[in-house]
């Protein structure tokens, strides 16, 4: 059975600033602080690779105290909004009708809300009381692409069906004001906010690349490098700074055997479809594959132009291959990283 992925939307949040817009407030937040940690501070933010992020709320918001319970409100909100609008997109784009979606996933780490996103977009767009739904909440960066493998393993099961898979991030929202460790610091510089959609299908009629295969790859004793403390102020990031040697540590190991169950090397595969997960993490990825002639090129420019928006940024590193006419038979690698630690990855064929 042929799961395809036959169109991705994205949206972004109304606020946007310059990387160099930005640095200004970091002055009025860092006030009382010692002059080389805010010399710090800022060449953490310029040297991030962020020329630009979106966010739901302006900055002069994000960098005013406000409870957890305010900012959550406002990533309820916004994050509805965001979904729901992202949904209707890629349904133009499809020519699909609401009521042709058969599997809902919503993906979403960065507030809490329940009922989950998912629930209001059902009201919204009325799409069919028997639709199928699953919010995945607590998986990161990685859900992305999780989602896409729930979505597909459903479809394989299910011939003739249709599924969404809706990805709602707002880093923003979980902005610790008082805290000045280097987690929060790293984050605050290299997040931004975001959604996307992915529309798949193992309907004979649909178009797009096709889903070959899917793992998920978990390191042991890695608990600690990623994720979130739920505090009194809000989720407070954490970060660990050997993130990126872990993941170099690992990659032979997330590479190589699941392209070998598939008959294949990396030199047999066309396009990287990486997660952009910030400017260290890119280098030691671009370090690996570059002598084999690849780059990562797609992975930088969605860094650069929106930050890492957690679970859709590698969906709109996706849309920009999904805009290109490739050729029939070219194969695509897909790749994200998240708390656990994992990586989850897929093939595509087109």
């Amino acid at each position: 059975m042929s799961v395809k992925i036959t169109t991705v939307a994205k949206k972004l949040p109304q606020y946007s600033r310059n990387t160099a817009e930005i640095i200004p407030f970091l002055d009025t937040w860092l006030v009382g602080q010692e002059l080389r940690f805010i010399k710090k501070v800022k060449k953490i933010f310029e040297q991030a690779a962020v020329d630009k992020r979106y966010s739901i709320m302006s900055p002069e918001e994000v960098f005013t105290q406000t409870s957890f319970e305010e900012k959550n409100n406002i990533y309820i909100r916004e994050s509805i909004k965001l979904g729901t609008d992202c949904l209707q997109l890629a349904l133009k784009k499809a020519n699909w009708k609401p009521q042709d979606i058969d599997y809902i996933i919503t993906v979403s780490c960065t507030g809490i809300m329940i009922p989950s996103i998912d629930a209001y977009i059902i009201n919204t767009l009325n799409l069919r009381q028997d639709i199928v739904r699953l919010p995945v909440t607590e998986m990161g960066c990685a859900a992305g692409i999780s989602g896409m493998i729930y979505a597909k393993n459903f479809l394989k099961a299910n011939p003739g069906k249709r599924a969404a898979v809706i990805a709602v991030e707002s880093p923003t929202a979980t902005f610790q004001l008082n805290d000045f460790s280097m987690a929060n610091i790293v984050s605050a510089a290299i997040f931004g906010d975001g959604a996307a959609c992915v529309l798949l299908s193992s309907h004979q009629d649909d178009n797009g690349p096709e889903i070959i295969a899917e793992e998920m790859y978990h390191f042991y004793d890695a608990i600690p490098m990623m994720g979130f403390n739920l505090t009194n102020n809000g989720l407070q990031m954490v970060l660990d700074k050997d993130v990126p040697e872990n993941i170099e540590q690992h990659f032979p190991q997330i590479i190589n055997p699941f392209l070998e169950k598939n008959g294949l090397e990396i030199k047999n595969i066309d396009h990287l479809i990486f997660h952009p997960g910030g400017r260290k993490i890119i280098d030691t990825v671009e370090s690996l594959f570059s002598e084999l002639g690849k780059n990562i090129n797609e992975t930088k420019n969605v860094l650069k132009e929106y930050g890492n928006m957690s679970s859709a940024t590698v969906l709109y590193v996706l849309e920009q291959y999904m805009k290109r006419p490739l050729g029939t038979g070219e194969l695509g690698l897909m790749l994200s990283f998240g708390p656990g630690f994992s990586a989850q990855r897929i093939l595509l064929k087109w």
